[in-house]
Parts: structure tokens; sequence; C-alpha cells
């Protein structure tokens, strides 16, 4: 029995609902999805045992949430009711407080008996087959507080890979892209004869289901969940450059990925650097799924 805390932020359901889609490729699985309204939990309820978001559930054996305003209804039910907690990222509680954390390893934090650490944030995308339709997409994001942005260096590299390249292109932009860049990206396809996806285009699904059949996926640095989830589908990943803000521990991360050369930066390939698909592709889902059955519930 599984409760999963949503604070309905969709990169952070994106990590509860991967470790969960993986624990029930290994266990028989029911579970609750809990949303919590703005506000409504109290860090009072965890002293006064009281679970007012799973009432008239079944006890749950695991709890999982990712993000902070999942971490006081989470400590309070597990109080209230048992079962064990599993957080994704860093808290900002001392780790002790929680069963287990799930820390991506560019945090700098050591595993140990409440640490779990993995290569990026968890994703549900699940590995595509070996032979691939030959296709490529260009995942575009946009300004954030790690990176800085400029259209004219990323336009040219993108051009460049459209025009080296006789693939069929797909280029996708997000919620982040400017719409000067957009708009940029609008020109570039028709100039080139490839297909422009936006982010209203399309549902939840598609992204990871394009991900698996992808041959080549050029991502531009700032979008560090899609680098990760396009590792996982066994695509073979190119970085795209853009400004970095200030130096941390994001980008620490993706330089961590490209030393390991399980991505390919554009200076890279443009010196003659092939893009290779990761052997085999990420599982970082399903690698904490197993290792909290091992932990926890084998017979």
């Amino acid at each position: 029995m599984v409760w999963r805390f949503s604070d309905g932020k969709p990169g952070h359901d994106n990590q509860s609902r991967g470790l969960v889609h993986a624990l029930a490729q290994r266990l028989p699985l029911q579970t609750f999805d809990i949303a919590l309204a703005a506000r409504r939990t109290r860090w009072l309820d965890w002293p006064l045992r009281r679970c007012r978001n799973g009432a008239g559930l079944p006890t749950p054996d695991l709890l999982v949430g990712a993000g902070h305003a999942t971490h006081a209804a989470l400590l309070a039910c597990r109080r209230a009711r048992g079962g064990r907690s599993v957080v994704m990222m860093r808290p900002s509680l001392p780790l002790a407080c929680f069963d287990l954390c799930v820390i991506p390893e560019h945090d700098g934090v050591a595993s140990g008996p409440h640490v779990f650490v993995t290569r990026g944030a968890l994703n549900t995308v699940q590995p595509g087959p070996a032979t691939r339709e030959g296709y490529g997409l260009v995942l575009v994001g946009g300004p954030s507080s790690h990176y800085d942005w400029q259209l004219p260096p990323l336009l040219a590299q993108i051009e460049q890979i459209l025009t080296s390249d006789a693939r069929a292109w797909r280029i996708v932009t997000s919620r982040r892209t400017p719409a000067a860049t957009e708009q940029a990206m609008r020109e570039l396809a028709e100039r080139t004869g490839h297909r422009l996806v936006l982010p209203g285009d399309t549902d939840r699904a598609w992204l990871p289901g394009q991900m698996a059949g992808a041959a080549v996926v050029w991502i531009t640095e700032d979008s560090v969940s899609m680098l990760y989830e396009a590792l996982t589908s066994g695509a073979a990943c190119g970085v795209l450059a853009v400004p970095t803000r200030r130096q941390g521990r994001v980008q620490a991360g993706v330089q961590q990925l490209i030393g390991q050369g399980i991505v390919t930066p554009f200076q890279a390939w443009r010196q003659g650097q092939a893009l290779r698909p990761p052997v085999p592709p990420l599982d970082e889902a399903g690698r904490c799924a197993e290792y909290i059955v091992q932990r926890w519930f084998a017979r």
C-alpha cells in the first residue's frame, strides 16, 4: 500500500510517479494519490498525531513525496498511521526525519542509512527499443535561476545540427522558452523543412514516447530534467550550450555527465565526436525501487 503525496508541481510529480511505477513492476501495489491543498497541512499535525490527508484510507506501507510542501503531511501521516517515509530530493529537514531520502549525486550528499544517491532526478520514462526510427529531437528550454539565455549562439548551434544531419528533426520548445526564441525556432523549422512542436500541442505522455523512438536528442543545458529523461530512454544525447549565471551543483552534474562520456557537448560534436547512446540506459527509478524492495519487502 503506497500513499503518494503531491504538491501539484509537474516536476515533483514526475519523480514520485517514476518511483511508484518502478515499484509496481516489482510488487503487487495499490497506490493512493493525495493532493495537498495550499496551506492546508500544518506542522502542528505531527505532534498531535493527526493525519487529515489520509482519513479513510487503508494503512500505508510506504508514504512517498517530492517537494518541501509534501513533508509536513507525509511526516504527520507516518506518525499517525505508520509506514516508511520516502522523499525525493534533499529535504530542508534533517535527513534522519525520513526513512529514506532519494537525492541526486550533484547535491553532494553521501549514501547512508537514510540516503539513496541517484544520477539526476527520477522520472517515468521507459527505455526504448534498441532499433530506433532514426529521427532526432531538439529540446529547447529557457532561462532559469542557474542559466542565462542568448538566442543568436543557440540558434547557430541548432541550425548547424539540422543542416549537418540529414535525418528528420522535431524541434520542441517548453513553457520556459522566451517568445523571441519560439519565433526563431518557428522560422528555422519552416526554412529547413522540419517540425516545430509547442508545449500546448501535446500531452504529458508525448515527449517520453518521442524519446523512446528517437535516435538522437539534443537538449539545451538548462533542461537538466529532460537530459536525464533522454538518457533513461536510451537515446544518444548532446548538450546545447547556454550561458551560466553562476557555477553550482546543477552545472556540476551536467559537467560530470560530459566528463564520463555519457553526453556530448556541442563543441565536441562540432570537432568530430560522435553522439553515443548510454549503455545501458539509465534506470534510476528502477534501481531505487529495487533497493526499497530488498531493504523492506524482500520475502
